[in-house]
C-alpha cells in the first residue's frame, strides 16, 4: 500500500473539490454567513467520497502533527461531524485522540455520561484539554468562533481550527483577532483561480 504525501493529497483534493463541491451561478447564492456570492461550495459530497475522506484524513493529521499534543478534535454540526469521524478513523486504533460535536442548539440533556454541558456531545472534554476545531467551509469564521467560545468557557484550550476551504472573505482575520490559528487545507483562489 502506498502512502499519500500531504502535498500530493492537497493537489488531488483541489481537483476533487472542483468536481464534487464547486458551483458557480450568475444569480448569487446566499451563504450561511448571510453574504451573497456567485461561488458556492457544498463539501458534503467531498466528505462522503472515500478517496476524498482519505485525502482529508492525511491533510488533517499533517496539521495536527505540527501542533504537538492534541486531546480532542471536532466542531459545530453539521460540517464538522463527518470531518471528526474522518479524523478519528485516520488516527487509528490505540490513538488517544477523541472526537466531539458542538450542537447549534443544545437539546438540554447534556452529556449524560461525559460530563459535558448541554450542546457538547461525544467524548468527555476536560478542563485544559487541547482542542482543534474542524469546519468544512470558513467564510467569516462566525460559526467556528462561536464553538470556540463555548469550549473556552469550559476551560478547554482551542489550539487551532482546520477547515477544508477558506473562502478568503474575512475568516482568517477573525481567527487572528481571536488569537486562534486557522489552517485551511485549500483556498477559494486555488479552486476558482
Amino acid at each position: 500500500m502506498t502512502t499519500t504525501s500531504a502535498g500530493n493529497a492537497k493537489d488531488i483534493l483541489i481537483e476533487r473539490i472542483r468536481e464534487l463541491a464547486y458551483l458557480y451561478s450568475e444569480d448569487p447564492f446566499t451563504l450561511a454567513s448571510g453574504k451573497q456570492s456567485n461561488h458556492f461550495f457544498d463539501m458534503k459530497p467531498v466528505m462522503m467520497d472515500p478517496e476524498c475522506a482519505h485525502l482529508l484524513g492525511v491533510l488533517i493529521h499533517n496539521v495536527i502533527g505540527k501542533l504537538g499534543s492534541v486531546d480532542a478534535i471536532g466542531g459545530l454540526e453539521l460540517g464538522a461531524v463527518p470531518l471528526t469521524g474522518i479524523a478519528i478513523a485516520k488516527a487509528g486504533k490505540g490513538s488517544l485522540l477523541r472526537g466531539f460535536i458542538v450542537r447549534k442548539e443544545p437539546k438540554g440533556r447534556g452529556g449524560r455520561k461525559t460530563g459535558n454541558p448541554p450542546g457538547i456531545e461525544g467524548a468527555s472534554l476536560d478542563e485544559g484539554a487541547r482542542i482543534v476545531l474542524l469546519e468544512d467551509v470558513i467564510t467569516t469564521g462566525g460559526s467556528s468562533l462561536k464553538a470556540s467560545k463555548i469550549l473556552a468557557e469550559m476551560g478547554c484550550n482551542v489550539v487551532g481550527c482546520i477547515t477544508i476551504l477558506d473562502r478568503e472573505e474575512g475568516g482568517r482575520q477573525a481567527f487572528e483577532t481571536a488569537e486562534i490559528p486557522l489552517f485551511p487545507l485549500t483556498l477559494k483562489s486555488e479552486i476558482v483561480g
